[in-house]
């Protein structure tokens, strides 16, 4: 392949000039609870596991 798409000066110049944001701590549930709250999904209302489909009567 001839040449480049660019000169390598310029390379990652808008990544420096992006001003940097501190990530969001992540609190994971407990576990006792996010399996509580998965059985009441699954088991007593009837959802099926997994990403939503819709049904077909």
């Amino acid at each position: 392949m001839p040449g480049s798409h660019g000169s390598l000066t310029k390379a990652g110049k808008v990544r420096n000039q992006t001003p940097k944001v501190e990530s969001k701590p992540h609190i994971k549930e407990i576990p006792r609870i996010r399996n509580k709250k998965h059985y009441i999904h699954r088991i007593i209302e009837g959802h099926e596991a997994g990403q939503f489909k819709e049904r077909h009567r």
